[in-house]
């Protein structure tokens, strides 16, 4: 529909709240560490959170480069809409990693 302006302007605040999310992520992990005591030999509950939490951050930090190369050839002009399966590619990852963190949200931190 070649509203350029839009593609760029959401996909710079996803960039942002990715970010975020890791910015939460360090505080949670310092938090957990000093105030609670949970560290990755604190016992089952311990490395459970870290592996599944950390695996997830490591997922977004790729997802959110991704997304900024992304906004990087948008900028260039890179993508039409006929031409876009990068951009394609790396939003169909995004979500992934978004869904993924709906189940794990539930299992760490409800159950």
């Amino acid at each position: 529909m070649g509203r350029r302006g839009a593609l760029k302007f959401w996909l710079f605040i996803t960039i942002v709240l990715g970010v975020t999310f890791l910015c939460f992520q360090a505080y949670e992990y310092t938090h957990a560490y000093s105030e609670l005591n949970l560290k990755l030999s604190t016992g089952v509950y311990g490395s459970t959170f870290f592996m599944l939490t950390g695996f997830h951050g490591f997922h977004v930090t790729i997802g959110a480069i991704m997304l900024s190369v992304m906004l990087g050839r948008a900028f260039r002009g890179h993508f039409d809409a006929e031409h876009h399966f990068g951009f394609e590619a790396a939003a169909w990852y995004w979500h992934f990693v978004d869904v993924v963190w709906l189940l794990l949200f539930i299992l760490v931190y409800w159950l």
